[in-house]
């Protein structure tokens, strides 16, 4: 019998609130209105796909975080949520001298996602000047009073009430949770799923015997790249046992997707191959198989496909 990866094994199901969930896609994610007078001050040109080109006015001063779009990215998923991971590229500058204070390395390497927080718990005024921004955009932020936490700023060289200019490439956007069209499933007897409004999902067991086969169901279905046999996908993921209804762990709990190989991963391969990025999978594993004492009910959301590291 095929065991189920040991990495799956320890993953579970937290406690939600139970209700339906829509996300916003990129075409019903407006842009906010950030910009004023302060940005005539920063001239930011050069390629998107190399480290900008940014001349200030200086001394330059902003009494409030403005931000404008310098290219609007066309990907399909909106940065929407402070837990949603990203890769991005940034360059501060100091507003007092013009001179660039530290950047990111613009080495085209997009397998080392944080989440969007990683980086606002520094600049907090990139939680708005990002909102619905998408892949491929170039965003340039006047930083405001307490739009940078003072010791992020002493840590960079930022003088005490220096107005920074902050230049932010857009590289990669993950899905915060599943997406897409929810699909029809038959099978009595099977477990229901259901979604808060953030999109967590929870797991509701049937009394009755779990199936002795593995049943895999795709609930929604996503319309981004496939899943293919030597795909590294990030995933959330949760479960659940059978019999006792045990909630386990959860990916969702700790707010840290997994990053999963399914290359000689049989089971993986047997339950995310083909299917597509911004779609939820229940498996259901029977016992034998999985090679626990008893059934385990896995929920899985793709929220993307790993790039991979460059080589060396």
């Amino acid at each position: 019998m095929r065991k189920i990866p040991a990495a799956l094994a320890i993953l579970g199901l937290a406690a939600v609130g139970l209700a339906g969930c829509s996300l916003p896609a990129a075409s019903d994610c407006p842009r906010p209105d950030g910009g004023g007078d302060s940005l005539d001050a920063i001239q930011v040109t050069g390629s998107s796909d190399a480290a900008p080109d940014v001349d200030i006015y200086t001394p330059f001063h902003t009494s409030e975080t403005q931000f404008t779009d310098i290219e609007q990215g066309d990907g399909e998923v909106p940065i929407t949520a402070s837990d949603q991971l990203v890769v991005l590229d940034l360059s501060l500058y100091a507003g007092e001298t013009g001179e660039k204070l530290v950047s990111t390395g613009y080495d085209g390497d997009l397998s080392q996602p944080f989440p969007l927080s990683q980086w606002t718990e520094s600049v907090p005024a990139l939680e708005e000047a990002l909102q619905c921004a998408s892949e491929g955009s170039r965003v340039v932020v006047a930083v405001g009073p307490e739009g940078i936490d003072e010791a992020a700023a002493a840590s960079v060289g930022l003088a005490e009430d220096d107005s920074p200019v902050v230049v932010v490439d857009v590289r990669k956007v993950y899905l915060p949770a599943a997406e897409g069209s929810l699909q029809f499933n038959s099978g009595m007897g099977l477990p229901a799923v259901v979604r808060a409004p953030d999109g967590t999902p929870g797991v509701v067991i049937p009394d009755g015997d779990a199936p002795d086969e593995l049943v895999v169901q795709t609930l929604i279905k996503g319309e981004g790249p496939v899943v293919e046999d030597d795909s590294t996908v990030r995933l959330h993921v949760l479960s659940v046992s059978w019999d006792d209804k045990e909630q386990l762990g959860s990916t969702w709990e700790t707010g840290q997707p997994q990053s999963q190989s399914v290359e000689g991963q049989q089971m993986l391969q047997d339950v995310l191959v083909g299917q597509t990025v911004g779609s939820q999978v229940m498996a259901v594993v029977p016992a034998e198989l999985g090679g626990t004492e008893q059934a385990t009910v896995f929920v899985f959301d793709i929220l993307g496909i790993d790039a991979a590291a460059p080589a060396q």
